[in-house]
C-alpha cells in the first residue's frame, strides 16, 4: 500500500506571496481514482482570495515587464531545475491524483521541467532577436500582453500549468493559474516550485474552487488582459465569448476526435503496436489519443487482429503496481460518460471487439474497447471520447481515407502510416487538424506549435508561435 500520507501537500492557495487554506464554503473532496478513497480537501477560493491575486498581479506586471527577459529565465531555469529535482515525489502524486501510471507520471514531470527550460531559453532567443526590428527609419516592439488568466485540465496536470506558465512569464506576463479541482497538489507542487526560486511577489497566483466562478470573475477582471484555456469545447466555446465580449485576446486549446490513416505498405503489427502504445496512453484521456483508425482494406482484418490482442492484453490496474500499462479513468463521472459512449454505440449497431465494461467493483477501471462498423449515428462519431475507447474501419483509396479522416467538426490532431513518401506528404497535406504526426503518434514538442482548428480551437501553444500568443507588437512610426 503506498504512503501517500508521507508526501500528499496540504491543499491551498497561492495569493500575493503567501499560502492560503481558508475555504469560501465547504471544501472539494479529492479521491484517489484507483480506489475511490479520499485523499484531500481542497479549499475553494473566493472573492476575497481572488482580488488578492488581481490585485498582485496588476502591481507586478510593471517590474516583470521590464525585467531582462535573461533574468525572468534564470527564474524558469532555476524552477525547472527543481522541479527535476522532486521529480520522483511529484510523479507519485500525479499517479495518486489522476492514477496514470508512476512511469507516465515521472515522464510528464520530466517533460514538464524540460519544456519551462525550453521557454525560458526561446524567450530570451525572441526578444534578442526581435524585441525591436527596425524597419525603415520606425521600429516594431514587442511587448507583454498584460497579467494572464489561464485555465488547465485534470489529464496532464504538471505539464499543462507548466507550458502556460512558463510562456506566460518568459514573456512578462504575470499569470494566475486555475488547475482542475480532481488534481490539485499535482499543479501546486509545480507552483510551489516556482515560488522556492524566489519568484517576486504577484508574478504568480494559484487559484482553485468552482470553475464556473472562478473563470467567470477572473476574466471579468480589468486586471486581466488574456485568457489562455485547454478543456473541452463547450467550455472553451463559453469562455471565448465571454473574452470575446471584453475584447481580450484568447488561446484555445480544445477536444479532438483524431484519425488515423494505415496504408497497406507498413509493418502492420509494428504499427498495430504502435497504436495500443498511443491510444491507452493515460487511458485514452489524452487529446491528442488516436480514436478514429482507417485502414486500407487490404490490410484491416490483419490491424484488427493485431490491434484487439495488443489491447487484450494491457494490464489494467493501479498505477503503483509494477507492470501496470493503463491506469483507471479519473473520475466516476468519466467512468459513467465511458460506459454510455460504449453503449449507445453497441445500441446502434456496432460490433464490440474487445472490452467494453468496467474492470472490477472498485476504482474507475475501464477496459481496453475497440469497436468496428460504427454507424454515423453512434454518439461516438461525433463526440470525442476521452478515454480507452477506438473503432477501425477500412477504406480503399487515399482520397477515401482522408475524407472519412476530415468527416468531422473537430480538428487538432491527425495521424497517417505509410511507407511511401508521397502519400505522407499528400496525406499531411490535406488532414485537416492543427497537427499531423507521420509514422509517429508523438506531435506534442516545446519546439513546434500546438493547436487545432475548426471545434478544436483557435491559437498556438509551444515553439516561437506560443510565446508570439502573449506579446503585443507596438509599432512606433517616426
Amino acid at each position: 500500500m503506498d504512503d501517500w500520507k508521507s508526501y500528499y501537500p496540504r491543499l491551498g492557495h497561492f495569493a500575493a506571496g503567501d499560502w492560503s487554506f481558508d475555504s469560501e464554503g465547504q471544501a472539494i473532496v479529492v479521491v484517489d481514482p484507483s480506489t475511490e478513497h479520499t485523499i484531500g480537501l481542497l479549499p475553494k477560493a473566493g472573492p476575497g482570495q481572488l482580488d488578492a491575486m488581481l490585485r498582485a498581479a496588476a502591481g507586478a506586471f510593471a517590474d516583470w515587464s521590464r525585467t531582462p527577459v535573461r533574468e525572468r529565465a534564470r527564474y524558469l531555469v532555476d524552477a525547472a531545475r527543481l522541479i527535476e529535482q522532486r521529480a520522483e515525489t511529484i510523479a507519485r502524486i500525479v499517479t495518486l491524483e489522476q492514477g496514470k501510471p508512476l512511469a507516465e507520471a515521472l515522464q510528464e514531470v520530466r517533460r514538464a521541467a524540460g519544456l519551462i527550460a525550453w521557454n525560458a531559453n526561446a524567450a530570451v532567443e525572441l526578444f534578442e532577436a526581435e524585441g525591436e526590428r527596425a524597419i525603415a527609419g520606425d521600429s516594431v516592439v514587442l511587448r507583454p500582453v498584460g497579467p494572464v488568466a489561464a485555465f488547465t485540465p485534470w489529464n496532464v496536470p504538471v505539464l499543462s500549468p507548466a507550458r502556460k506558465i512558463s510562456m506566460a512569464l518568459a514573456c512578462g506576463c504575470p499569470c494566475i493559474i486555475k488547475p482542475a479541482e480532481e488534481t490539485p497538489g499535482s499543479a501546486q507542487e509545480l507552483v510551489r516550485a516556482f515560488v522556492d526560486v524566489g519568484l517576486p511577489n504577484g508574478v504568480l497566483g494559484l487559484a482553485f474552487g468552482d470553475p464556473a466562478f472562478i473563470s467567470d470573475y477572473l476574466i471579468r477582471s480589468p486586471v486581466i488582459r488574456k485568457v489562455t484555456f485547454t478543456g473541452s469545447v463547450p467550455v472553451g466555446k463559453h469562455l471565448a465569448a465571454l473574452a470575446g465580449s471584453l475584447m481580450k485576446p484568447v488561446t484555445m486549446e480544445l477536444g479532438g476526435h483524431n484519425a488515423v490513416l494505415v496504408f497497406d505498405d507498413v509493418d502492420i503489427d509494428a504499427v498495430a503496436a504502435m497504436a495500443v502504445n498511443g491510444k491507452f496512453r493515460n487511458a485514452g484521456q489524452i487529446c491528442t489519443s488516436p480514436t478514429r483508425f482507417y485502414v486500407q482494406a487490404s490490410a484491416f482484418d490483419a490491424f484488427l487482429d493485431a490491434f484487439r490482442a495488443g489491447a487484450a492484453s494491457l494490464k489494467v490496474g493501479s498505477g503503483f503496481e509494477a507492470g501496470t500499462q493503463m491506469g483507471p479513468l479519473v473520475s466516476r463521472r468519466r467512468l459513467d460518460a465511458i460506459q454510455d459512449l460504449v453503449d449507445d454505440a453497441v445500441a446502434t449497431g456496432s460490433r464490440l471487439v474487445t472490452g467494453g465494461e468496467r474492470r472490477g467493483e472498485q476504482g474507475y477501471f475501464f477496459s481496453p474497447t475497440i469497436l468496428t462498423d460504427v454507424p454515423d449515428t453512434a454518439r461516438f462519431m461525433t463526440e470525442e471520447p476521452f478515454g480507452p475507447v477506438a473503432s477501425v474501419a477500412a477504406f480503399g483509396t487515399l482520397d477515401e481515407g482522408i475524407a472519412l479522416a476530415n468527416h468531422d467538426s473537430l480538428g487538432l490532431a491527425s495521424y497517417v502510416h505509410t511507407a511511401d513518401a508521397e502519400t505522407a506528404r499528400h496525406a499531411a497535406e490535406r488532414l485537416d487538424s492543427g497537427v499531423v504526426g507521420v509514422n509517429t503518434f508523438s506531435v506534442s514538442r516545446p519546439e513546434l506549435p500546438f493547436g487545432g482548428i475548426k471545434d478544436s480551437g483557435y491559437g498556438r501553444e509551444g515553439g516561437r508561435e506560443g510565446l508570439l500568443e502573449f506579446l503585443v507588437a507596438k509599432a512606433v512610426a517616426r
